[in-house]
This record gives structure tokens, sequence and C-alpha cells, in this order.
């Protein structure tokens, strides 16, 4: 059964007899329904009876129900009210848009806005390339989504989207001070996509493209990278490629292996499957097998999308097939971007000494941490509770960071691998451990050497406009 999480905690205000004994009643009773305090607050003292906030953490909806029955069965226990913490926060939005300074005088008046504000427009006229130097597109990403693949949720559209791309915008802005905007698209096809994209880039120094179904994602990155004069990165793929790459070489340390002599088999040839493959390849790896819901990819084994087959022309070498747990024997590691409980613990007996295994499905990993213990020389996962978790926050902010400081036309695979390299350094050599190998989403060392790394690769790989020495 899954924890109790702050995802589904609660407050709930209570009245209860303000006599000795109430508030352990209540308390008790909470953890006897599988409830998790965390917070209790004194509200106001109503003569006779005292007002009370609790926090609670919960596993789920009907977990909170459970809870609150057992509250109302108790004598003297009266429940004012049950507030969902998690859609609490989200009321009236996540974000908003402030001034750097504040409007005080007719003179701040002026030149904030008209007539002052003529004169920055004609010099952009002038020379286009200042609208990066006076406008917010210095500093500014559009987070962009049809809605199609959103979490694990699936194609929910672009309105319930929205709380999501709102989330991503805060870790712009808290991680790497980028000011993000979600830009949620009704659309209905690529062309559409891409053709809203190009006509408002104007605004924004880059574009991150956001929980965009495969294989449409593929083809919008592409068209964009190629039609546009700033960095465009889709996160889904890359951001986690990156972190792959990144607690794959720390991984290596603690097996003792080297990365062109790995096997590997990747479970979900998705957006994030198919980047992953490719970084890890531009890394060494010369053998990975990609597996989808009909088993092994390999060329010849039938008709395929257009990322598929580019998976089956590079990939798998000795055209093998089968099943997951077919092509399992023998790997050195197993990447998961698929679904819960692909896998058991007997499968992993099956694989190389002292096996490696990313387990990133979210909520439920392929296999358990706990499943994994003791087979595994390492183990990954998607999810916050557990160690070395692998987690996209490590490298988007600190990509754009760099590519904006650095005034990038694009993102490179060497930009890539320079974020992969810094994040893998944030863990010194000698704490990397089976449990660590990955640095805490919390470290904000990781954002600057992220940021600088890119800076200096988008440099050497002259991706820089001309005016970038210039402030």
């Amino acid at each position: 059964m899954a924890s109790p999480n702050a995802s589904y905690s609660v407050r709930i205000r209570v009245e209860l007899d303000h006599r000795p004994g109430s508030l352990g009643r209540l308390t008790t009773a909470i953890g006897d329904a599988g409830g998790n305090i965390s917070g209790i607050d004194m509200v106001e003292v109503r003569g006779p009876l005292m007002v009370r906030d609790l926090t609670v953490l919960a596993v789920d909806e009907a977990h909170v129900e459970r809870m609150t029955s057992a509250l109302q069965s108790l004598e003297g226990v009266s429940i004012d009210s049950v507030r969902d913490r998690t859609f609490l926060m989200h009321e009236g939005g996540k974000i908003e848009v402030v001034s750097k300074m504040p409007l005080q005088s007719r003179d701040d008046l002026s030149m904030a806005y008209t007539p002052g504000v003529a004169r920055v427009c004609r010099a952009i006229e002038a020379n286009p390339a200042d609208v990066h130097k006076f406008t917010i597109k210095k500093n500014t990403v559009a987070i962009v989504t049809d809605g199609t693949a959103v979490l694990g949720l699936g194609d929910i559209g672009p309105a319930a989207a929205l709380p999501v791309m709102e989330g991503k915008a805060m870790l712009f802005k808290e991680f790497a001070a980028v000011d993000a905007f979600p830009v949620c698209l009704d659309v209905r096809d690529a062309d559409e996509l891409v053709e809203t994209v190009e006509r408002m880039a104007t605004v924004f120094g880059g574009i991150n493209l956001e929980d965009i179904a495969a294989p449409r994602c593929f083809e919008v990155e592409e068209r964009l990278k190629a039609s546009l004069d700033i960095p465009v990165f889709h996160d889904d793929q890359h951001g986690t490629a990156v972190v792959v790459l990144a607690a794959l070489w720390n991984s290596l340390k603690v097996v003792g292996k080297n990365m062109d002599d790995l096997s590997v088999v990747i479970a979900g040839v998705g957006a994030a499957g198919v980047a992953i493959t490719k970084i890890l390849m531009e890394a060494g790896v010369r053998n990975m097998i990609g597996v989808d819901r009909k088993g092994a990819i390999y060329d010849g084994r039938g008709p395929l999308d257009s990322s598929k087959q580019w998976f089956a022309e590079n990939t798998n070498p000795d055209k093998r097939s089968g099943s997951l747990r077919e092509v399992l024997p023998g790997a050195d590691v197993f990447v998961g971007v698929s679904g819960p409980n692909l896998l058991q613990r007997d499968d992993l007996r099956l694989m190389a000494d002292r096996p490696i295994v990313f387990a990133l499905a979210n909520p439920d990993p392929e296999i358990a941490p706990e499943e994994a213990e003791g087979l595994a020389a390492v183990v990954a996962t998607g999810r916050s509770d557990y160690p070395n978790q692998i987690n996209n926050v490590l490298c988007f902010p600190g990509i754009f960071r760099g590519a904006l400081d650095a005034r990038a036309t694009s993102i490179t695979e060497s930009m890539k691998l320079a974020a992969a390299h810094a994040i893998a350094a944030a863990v010194p050599d000698e704490e990397v451990s089976p449990s660590y190998v990955i640095p805490s989403v919390f470290n904000r060392q990781v954002v600057d050497l992220v940021a600088a790394a890119v800076a200096d690769a988008a440099r050497e790989a002259g991706v820089v406009r001309p005016d970038a020495g210039t402030s």
C-alpha cells in the first residue's frame, strides 16, 4: 500500500470539547485510520469548545473519507471543514506577473511607457538584435503544450494541462531565475502547433516543449529547431535523457564497468525512451535493445512509426527478439520509462553481475526498490521518496539558464552532454555510493554548474549570437 504523502494532504478544521484528553482521542483516531499528522494549529477557543486545524497526510481521496468518518464518530468532535491542500495551493493559479520596478511618479511612467518607450521601440526597429537586450525576451521561456501526453494522464487537453505548466514555470523561476510562462494550445495537429509557436516566438528567448505525444513531439521539435533562432528543447525527451546519463556515469563508478562495454535494455520507446537511447549511444553505449508492448524492436520486425524505425535501424545489433524477460538476461542496465510492475525480483537474477536498474515509471515504477534490494547494485526511480531520484528539474532550469546567458540560438548535443557531466559532477567522487549517484533536486549548486557548462559548450559550438559579448 502507498504511504501517506503531501499530494493527498488535507486541512481538517474541527471543534472539540475544551477538556483534557480531547485532542489525544482525536489524534489517536487519525493514527488508527492510517493518517499521518504533520501539523496541529490552534484557531480559537469558543467557551467550552476549542477549534483546531489539523494537517493530515493521506494515501488517496478514499483514505481522507475514512479518516473524516472516524473523526465524526467521536463524541464531542464536530468537523467544520475539510480542505484539500493541493487544491488550495492551485486556487487562482500558482504564478503571477510582477513589475521589476515601481511606478511612483510621472517621470517613472514616461520612461516605462509613453512617450519614452517609443525611443526603445525605434532602437529595436533599427537593430532587431536589441530585442534580446531591452525586453523580457532576454530571460523568458515559453512552456508549450497541446495537452496530449500530460504526466501519466494521457491526452487530457490544454486546459487540464495548465496546472502542470504553471508548476513548471514555478520551477524555472525558483531554481534558475528564468521567467517562464505556460502556453497551452488548443491545436489539432503538428502543423497548427508549429505555426502557432513560430508566430509568438518573438516574445520568448527559448521554447520548452512539454507533454506532447509521440511521435508528434519529434516532428514538432525538429521543425521548430529549423525555423527558429532561439533554443528549442523538448524536456520530456532530453531532460530525462540528460539526467539518466548523469546517473549512469556515477553508477558505473559504483559497479566498476565502462560505458562502451554495457548491454542496456530500455522498456518504453516513446519520447523519453528514444532520447535516452540517443544520448547513451552518443556517450559510448554500443549495445542497446528497446522493448515496446510487442517486444524487442529490431530491423525487419514489421511496420513501425518513424521514431521506432530509427530504433530498429540503429540499435539491437544482434536483432534479438522476444519479450522484455526474454531479452533482459545478460543486460548490465535496465532503464524503464514505461509502466508499473513490469519486472519481478527473479528477472534481475538473469541480468549481468551487479546490474543497474533505473525504474522510472511514475508513480509506480517497473519494479519497487524493495524488490530489487540485494540483487541490483544501483536502483534509481522517478520518485522523491526513494534515493536516486531521476528528476528533470536537475536539468531544464540550468540548460535554459546557460543558453539564455550565452545568448544561444539552439541547444546542441554537446550542450546536453555538458549538462549531464555537470549534474554528475555535483556528486563528489568520494561520496558516490549505491544510494547516491545523482544529486538532490534541492542542491542549488546544480543549476549553476549546469548553466556554466552549457554556456561554455554553446560558445565552443559557435551557436551564440554575434552580439553575445555585449550587455
